[in-house]
């Protein structure tokens, strides 16, 4: 894209596109009548608008070796270039739209649009609806956003249990303090008693006095090393559980996977080639089926102009006579119209079938898609599973060994203290044995305390977690319902796009039909209906779009009639309609400034004049081919172009 000169009115510059040489036409915002007789270039040139804002149904003229469209509106230019190598045309450029795919489902409204065609050629109509909507990033979505939630779930499922532990905290909170108050009290008055008794001993007794210092060490250090032991005791308890549930979790787990994921994925990628060749073979399907309905109607202006010498001009005008039969553009023989018709009925139906084997290889590929996750996951957790448990069994042996180490130091502790208990004994007179029970009242009451204070301070770490966790719960609420919102709404995203075709479908076709005054169609609506198809080895149900027609006889009945018996007129509107329903359900114009039309000589004029009336209130700028007959039933406002 590159700026200009802000120009008021959209201008389109064309060179060696279609059967157009060159042209420059100024357009206007509104409705803009391109008037003339056939094999005026306008269908080329609306193609030429197409390509200037992204989509790829233009072609070089077949003279020509190199050609552009320029689309200069609103300040800005956007440009497609057009070039033959090797036998090839390549484009370049900076069109308006990266994806022209909804413009040309539902804003490039020419003959060969595939929404007006679903509609005259009885196609499936939901198809067509939900092309533009990518339904694997929707679902990709909902995986993301269900995991989210899970995890949200989670979260608030532990701030809940943490906060409903508060009152317990609190309560144990001040248990503690008083316990420790106690304790303090109790050892104050041990302390002092021991200090009282070693007052009242003689001098000459600071043997002893080491000795029960030494002692009370020693009955510390035993007392530490039991307290290790319980801890060590209750961790390898924990993990012996946590062992247990992994070992019955990976037990649980499939012993061996039916496929291996690298044939999958071998075959996988098989199939995504068939699908691409598919794909191919039906696009190149549909542009011949296009060419020659376009050959058969005379509609294809480029070849006409292609076909430049007398005897070729001849046969030209052979092909677009209403006869039974027409000139063979491929033999120049004369041929029933009904053969050809017949041949292109053959291959539509031939791209039917390739478009169902398309579906039903999607449907295989995610299926493959879907077990490979699947095995993969499998074996993941597997792996993590047992890469646990071998984790949890060496803590265990590691746990183990500390622990036999604790019990030896507690046997050694134990001869120790018995050892020094004795020598004080020896050392002390029989009056003294008191001071060695007083010395050991106060060693126990140093180490209860000194557990109690550790067990305050783990207390109050668990109420201020508990505290946060009351404070953070309903955050993590709002934000789990907002997410939980998100998923409804992705889940329920496609049935809600299907249900708004519907009923946008059924509304403007109603006011449609009440603008036009079509006296003997009472009614044409679209039907939300699910079938059971088979796709690949399964039976499927199936959303489609089933079209109802409903007539009024002159006395008043109504009956339900079939797309069949509607006339040529009525199928055309049927199908314009149908595609401006997609227009706005799909909030075309948001992202499209142009709406073309073309093809619209099946209509009487005055409809016509309507139609575009009603097609107006949307698009910025609608652009329609028009012969002057028709053209002259328009409100003499819209800007007419006549020459290209």
């Amino acid at each position: 894209m590159s700026t200009s000169e802000t120009t008021t009115r959209p201008t389109v510059t064309v060179k060696n596109i279609g059967g157009i040489d060159s042209s420059t036409v100024e357009l206007t915002d509104g409705v803009n009548v391109l008037t003339g007789k056939n094999a005026t270039n306008r269908t080329s040139f609306l193609r030429s608008i197409m390509a200037a804002l992204g989509s790829n149904k233009a072609s070089l003229k077949g003279d020509a070796d190199e050609g552009y469209v320029r689309l200069t509106m609103q300040g800005e230019t956007y440009e497609r270039r057009f070039e033959r190598r090797n036998g090839t045309v390549v484009t370049s450029g900076s069109p308006y739209l990266e994806d022209p795919t909804l413009a040309n489902l539902f804003a490039f409204l020419l003959e060969s649009n595939a929404a007006r065609q679903a509609v005259t050629q009885q196609r499936n109509l939901r198809d067509v609806i939900m092309r533009p909507i990518d339904v694997d990033e929707i679902e990709a979505q909902i995986q993301t956003t269900t995991a989210e939630k899970r995890k949200l779930d989670q979260e608030l499922e532990r701030l809940e249990e943490t906060k409903s532990t508060l009152p317990s905290l609190e309560s144990r909170k001040r248990s503690l303090e008083d316990e420790i108050e106690a304790t303090e009290d109790e050892l104050e008055t041990a302390r002092s008693e021991l200090e009282k008794a070693r007052t009242e001993r003689e001098p000459d007794d600071e043997a002893v006095d080491e000795k029960l210092d030494e002692l009370q060490r020693a009955r510390n250090e035993l007392e530490e090393t039991r307290f290790q032991q319980e801890t060590e005791r209750q961790s390898i308890e924990t993990l012996e559980d946590e062992l247990e549930e992994l070992r019955e979790d990976l037990e649980e787990l499939p012993s061996s996977l039916e496929t291996d994921p690298d044939a999958l994925e071998t075959e996988l990628e098989e199939l995504r080639e068939r699908r691409s060749s598919i794909d191919a073979e039906t696009s190149k399907l549909q542009s011949i089926i296009q060419f020659n309905e376009e050959m058969l109607e005379g509609t294809n202006q480029e070849i006409t102009a292609a076909l430049s010498d007398e005897e070729a001009a001849s046969v030209t005008d052979q092909l677009v006579e209403p006869d039974d039969e027409v000139v063979c553009w491929t033999c120049g023989s004369s041929v029933e119209r009904a053969q050809i018709e017949a041949t292109i009925d053959r291959l539509r139906s031939l791209r039917e079938e390739k478009v169902h084997e398309r579906n039903q290889l999607r449907q295989q590929i995610d299926d493959r898609k879907s077990t490979i996750e699947n095995a993969r996951s499998i074996t993941d957790r597997r792996q993590r599973l047992t890469k646990r448990v071998d984790q949890t069994e060496t803590e265990i042996d590691t746990r183990t060994e500390r622990l036999e180490t604790l019990e030896s130091q507690e046997d050694t502790l134990e001869e120790r203290v018995e050892t020094l208990e004795e020598t004080v004994s020896e050392l002390e007179t029989e009056s003294e044995d008191e001071t060695l029970d007083q010395q050991k009242t106060v060693t126990e009451l140093e180490f209860r305390l000194e557990r109690k204070r550790d067990e305050f301070a783990d207390v109050e770490a668990d109420i201020e977690d508990a505290e946060d966790a009351a404070d953070r719960i309903e955050a993590v609420r709002d934000e789990r319902d907002a997410v939980a919102e998100r998923l409804t709404e992705l889940r329920t995203r496609i049935d809600r796009i299907e249900e708004e075709a519907v009923e946008a479908f059924n509304e403007h076709m109603a006011s449609v039909l009440e603008v036009l005054e079509y006296e003997n169609i009472e009614r044409i609506w679209i039907e939300q209906t699910e079938q059971n198809v088979k796709q690949g080895r399964r039976r499927v149900e199936q959303t489609v779009f089933e079209l109802h027609i409903v007539r009024q006889t002159e006395d008043g009945q109504t009956y339900e009639d079939t797309i069949e018996h509607l006339s040529e007129s009525e199928r055309e509107v049927t199908g314009l309609v149908f595609a401006l329903a997609g227009y706005l359900v799909h909030d075309v114009y948001e992202t499209v400034p142009f709406m073309l039309l073309d093809s619209l000589e099946a209509i009487d004029s005055n409809r016509i004049a309507r139609l575009i009336d009603y097609f107006s209130d949307y698009a910025d700028t609608l652009v329609t081919a028009l012969l002057p007959e028709d053209a002259a039933a328009l409100d003499d406002e819209y800007r007419r172009v006549t020459s290209i």
